[in-house]
């Protein structure tokens, strides 16, 4: 389960360096908007020389929407160099999906590579009409690794002046966003990762945010700054109590296999409460 993603230029190997000492769970080398379009070219070669070279931790790539010619130039670049997963942005529903599958599928067989080794995680809110199809995931392809939304470039296609309130929080229609896309991934059975705290100096401001998307059911969260690792780590790090309490759920289902409702210390737990101390126990297990 990772819990925290760490957005990084791909054209800055600068960065790609410091990147990997942070903290992260995964670094993401970002081919798509944090790259011009004249140095992607060169953006592609520093990502091939990262991923051959580092094999410590979890390596995703946000390639370009699948329906530019940069999204197949970015994919025949790095997908012979096994990374773990590749972030599609733009996603218009699991039809992208299913093709992006189709290309990974050619591309690993011709380098060889055991086949469904490279992941997807799309963002699924960035063009309106995608929120229509949030429900699809459920029946997707089996490299769909999780789901994760955007807000500037939906509030960007709709022609809205702000998507957060004088507070920082998400104005209606970004709540809306938020919220299916976790419910599309809880339907669908892959983690769901919430966006990006875009205020990188504000630390209580990202603390108070990340706090919030685990409450919610987000099992991580994406980053655009490595100073916002360790607060994203730490909020999405079950708490020794919550562990505690959760081996008691399973404890108690464990001894009563047959039973669909428990009392335990005074409180009634069902079947949805041992899904959850399993989720839970899963978490802990690899933070």
């Amino acid at each position: 389960m990772i819990r925290s993603f760490l957005f990084v230029p791909a054209d800055s190997e600068r960065k790609l360096a410091k990147a990997r000492d942070v903290g992260a769970d995964a670094l993401i080398l970002d081919l798509e908007d944090s790259v011009a379009a004249e140095v992607r070219p060169a953006a592609r070669q520093t990502a091939i020389n990262f991923i051959g070279n580092d094999a410590a931790m979890p390596l995703w790539v946000r390639i370009n929407p699948l329906d530019t010619a940069d999204a197949m130039r970015d994919l025949e670049a790095v997908v012979p160099l096994a990374p773990d997963g590749v972030v599609l942005p733009k996603c218009a529903g699991s039809k992208d999906i299913v093709s992006l599958g189709k290309l990974l599928d050619t591309l690993e067989v011709e380098n060889g590579i055991p086949l469904g080794r490279t992941r997807i995680l799309p963002i699924v809110t960035e063009r309106p009409a995608a929120l229509f199809h949030l429900h699809d995931y459920a029946t997707c392809h089996e490299r769909l690794s999780g789901l994760t939304w955007g807000a500037e470039d939906l509030s960007a296609a709709v022609g809205a002046r702000a998507n957060r309130d004088d507070e920082g929080n998400w104005l209606p229609p970004y709540q809306l966003a938020r919220s299916l896309c976790l419910f599309g991934a809880a339907a669908a059975g892959v983690a769901a990762i919430d966006t990006v705290f875009t205020n990188f100096k504000d630390d209580a401001g990202l603390k108070r945010y990340a706090t919030n998307a685990r409450r919610d059911g987000f099992s991580g969260m994406l980053a655009i700054h490595p100073n916002q690792v360790e607060l994203i780590n730490d909020a999405f790090a079950p708490t020794a109590a919550e562990i505690d309490r959760a081996k008691r759920i399973v404890q108690i289902f464990a001894k009563n296999p047959k039973a669909g409702t428990l009392a335990m210390e005074g409180e009634m737990i069902d079947r949805p409460h041992l899904l959850q101390a399993r989720r839970l126990l899963e978490l802990a297990d690899k933070t």
